[in-house]
């Protein structure tokens, strides 16, 4: 394991706070708040986060958490950056992409005009991967808008509910694995 991932993970294992029946009965949430307000934690998952991805013309991130890694990789790898926005977010037109989650449904949008995807490798980024739902419908989202998804990376995998198999079409990379 590299020093970066290192870094990033016992920032992960020390600041993630866990909260139980959150957002809903049942559901244990993984808040990475606190990682990211550590400027040392914040730096050591970026850097992390950007040594492994791989190569791509844009980054992704989701709404909203994965704003603030996709904007730091994408600075720090020199290409530009796009923000996957829950429904509503946007003015129309937009591309939507509805999914489940563990507690409901939900859907991702994107502007459908002024951002051109067609043939440009996309890494995308979140936070946390649980059942997959969401990173899956930011990946066929991009697909949608015709980017070809060079990737998918999030901090945290919390493994014990399989959200990684919902991504078998797409590269996955976690930098902690629960």
């Amino acid at each position: 394991m590299s020093r970066s991932l290192t870094t990033a993970a016992d920032a992960v294992a020390s600041l993630t706070r866990w909260v139980d029946d959150f957002p809903v009965a049942g559901v244990r949430f993984a808040d990475l708040t606190p990682v990211f307000a550590d400027a040392d934690g914040f730096r050591a998952v970026v850097d992390a986060l950007a040594a492994i991805a791989p190569e791509a013309d844009l980054v992704a991130g989701v709404d909203a958490r994965g704003f603030l890694l996709a904007a730091a990789v994408a600075a720090k790898r020199d290409v530009g950056v796009v923000a996957i926005r829950k429904q509503g977010k946007l003015p129309p037109p937009v591309l939507s992409q509805e999914y489940s989650l563990e507690y409901g449904t939900a859907c991702l949008e994107i502007p459908a005009e002024n951002l051109s995807l067609a043939g440009r490798r996309v890494l995308l980024i979140d936070d946390v991967l649980a059942t997959g739902g969401t990173l899956r419908a930011a990946a066929e989202l991009l697909t949608l808008g015709e980017a070809e998804v060079a990737g998918t990376a999030v901090v945290l995998e919390l493994t014990f509910l399989g959200g990684r198999a919902r991504l078998e079409n797409y590269p996955l990379t976690a930098l902690v694995e629960v």
